[in-house]
């Protein structure tokens, strides 16, 4: 974790999905494993913008993804580095990659949730770190971002800045631009009953937890339902339910 003023942090355990457990979104895990595992060899590879519906797996991906590299890396597992920055502190992102650029480690700088809404200007120094600014980013560190908006800023807030300034193209095209600095963009979609019911059996299967399909298949919808979604995190917020009714521990939750 990096915390503006006081550095680095260690995380002694990091909360993570096994990639197994993710489903539904095949594409975009292979497309963004692929990357990474160019990024931690030293080969080119490019910032990614993972943005979308809510709990479809964005930022376990970004974690799976990261260990799953790394412990395909052999002798050199440990070698990438996993760095959460939080979204009110993006204006010190200069600072961490000037911390960053000297070290025989590769870092994937990873910011959950991000989005920049109303006077916000701190998005021009993520714009600096991305492509532009004399220095560029470092060779050995790669942005991974997520969000639920495609260009990072709210309708509203486009739709403010092309009706209040001088010049409205200009206006917007400084905020969309942003996203357009990410090399990747990987879409996540609502997911289908087909799809939220095998997030349900993949959990249950990896747990332990044994209840007949039918019945399973119609707890599980009646979940969803209530919550008025389908999504990874609806899946397991209902398997803990089960679990927790069931009195089955979820080991290594």
């Amino acid at each position: 974790m990096w915390h503006p003023g006081r550095g680095l942090a260690a995380v002694p355990r990091v909360n993570l999905v096994d990639m197994s457990l993710l489903k539904g979104i095949d594409r975009m895990r292979d497309i963004l494993v692929e990357n990474t595992e160019r990024f931690a060899r030293g080969l080119p590879a490019n910032n990614a913008l993972l943005w979308g519906a809510r709990g479809m797996g964005k930022s376990s991906l970004v974690k799976a993804a990261h260990a799953g590299v790394n412990a395909g890396l052999g002798v050199k597992a440990g070698l990438l580095k996993l760095v959460e920055i939080h979204r009110e502190d993006i204006e010190s992102l200069p600072s961490l990659m000037a911390l960053l650029r000297d070290s025989k480690f590769y870092f994937i700088v990873f910011c959950d949730d991000l989005s920049f809404d109303g006077n916000d200007a701190s998005y021009k120094s993520l714009k600096a770190v991305l492509e532009g600014g004399i220095e560029g980013r470092p060779d050995n560190v790669i942005l991974y971002a997520t969000s639920n908006r495609r260009h990072l800023s709210a309708r509203e807030m486009v739709e403010n800045e092309r009706s209040t300034a001088i010049n409205p193209g200009e206006a917007v095209e400084q905020k969309v631009s942003l996203s357009d600095r990410f090399g990747l963009w990987l879409g996540f979609h609502r997911c289908c009953q087909d799809e939220y019911l095998a997030m349900v059996k993949g959990y249950c299967s990896q747990f332990g937890i044994t209840l007949a399909e039918d019945e399973l298949e119609h707890e599980a919808l009646e979940w969803s339902t209530t919550r008025g979604s389908r999504s990874g995190r609806v899946a397991w917020q209902f398997t803990q339910e089960l679990a927790g009714r069931l009195g089955v521990r979820l080991s290594g939750k």
